[in-house]
């Protein structure tokens, strides 16, 4: 069990230095307006202990399970009411589940209606990781024939067509030129 003061370290530590290594003892100490260092060394055993922060090679890190919402596992009916049953709990965090840390995957926001039958809707964050190829039924971010587009890629017959997922648009066709950015791997939606 953590004192309060210790619980209180380790969530500016987590605060401050997030999933990068942490810096020196000296440093902290600085950082925090501690005398000595010797004092995060105990606050740094203390967490260890309660596997908050782990050692890697010679470095300390946030134990990374610290990061992220809580998922229950049960899931929650949108109809009518039920009974509450028992869940399991775990830390999920987006960038695990949509490799966001990974330095080919980036975030834009949406703008317009042409991919609602998949439920991606206007000001919703979709998650891409960037590629050059997409498969048939992947949905990509491209460039057509010089215009930026989120659509499913489509390949029959030899051919290289854009669909979107609303019928009142109309099948791309690339004139001149069609660059695939990347694969969109989720879609994040502010409520």
């Amino acid at each position: 069990m953590l004192t309060e003061k210790q619980k209180t370290f380790f969530e500016k530590l987590k605060e401050i230095y997030g999933k990068e290594p942490l810096p020196s003892f000296e440093k902290i100490a600085q950082e925090f307006n501690f005398k000595h260092k010797n004092s995060i060394w105990q606050y740094f055993n203390k967490l260890k202990e309660a596997d908050l922060i782990r050692e890697i090679n010679n470095k300390f890190f946030i134990n990374p399970d610290m990061f992220g919402a809580i998922l229950f596992d049960s899931p929650v009916k949108a109809g009518f009411p039920s009974p509450a049953e028992d869940s399991i709990e775990r830390r999920v965090s987006l960038d695990v589940m949509f490799n966001i840390d990974a330095p080919s995957t980036f975030m834009f926001k949406v703008s317009g209606d042409s991919m609602i039958d998949l439920g991606i809707y206007e000001g919703d964050m979709v998650i891409v990781k960037r590629c050059s190829v997409a498969s048939d039924g992947d949905v990509i971010l491209a460039c057509v024939d010089g215009d930026y587009t989120l659509k499913t890629f489509r390949k029959k017959s030899g051919k290289v067509f854009l669909e979107a997922a609303n019928k009142k648009y109309p099948l791309i066709v690339p004139e001149r030129e069609l660059t695939i950015f990347g694969i969109v791997t989720g879609v994040v939606r502010e409520v």
